[in-house]
């Protein structure tokens, strides 16, 4: 489940990879600990809800430090007391693992954000 996914490392991805079929995609999907919206089957999103804008941008700044330790960066919309993340393999423009490796290790942040943060 989802700490299987969070353990895990993400690959690196030059292409030539398939992307995940809607069914992987969905199995995966409902593997993290609450669904993330997936569209069109070639990308997943999420809306994370904070206090205020501070505490938006430290979460926003430690998933950058984990995008960049696993190699595989998500799309950010920043607003104040939100932020919306999106997650895609750019190389083969759809889905792979990898989204749902780092989905999974975002969404943990957020579980122990909040208990530290407010």
């Amino acid at each position: 489940m989802i700490m299987e996914l969070s353990k895990k490392k993400c690959t690196s991805c030059e292409g030539g990879v398939p992307k995940l079929k809607p069914g992987q995609a969905r199995e995966l999907n409902s593997q993290l600990i609450s669904s993330w919206e997936i569209i069109d089957d070639l990308k997943i999103q999420k809306t994370f809800v904070f206090s205020n804008f501070i505490e938006t941008m430290n979460f926003v700044n430690k998933v950058a430090e984990i995008a960049e330790q696993e190699g595989h960066h998500p799309v950010m919309h920043i607003y104040y007391a939100k932020a919306e993340i999106e997650l895609w393999t750019h190389a083969i423009m759809g889905l792979s693992e990898n989204d749902f490796i780092l989905a999974a290790k975002i969404e943990l942040l957020y579980q122990g954000f909040g208990k530290k943060q407010r």
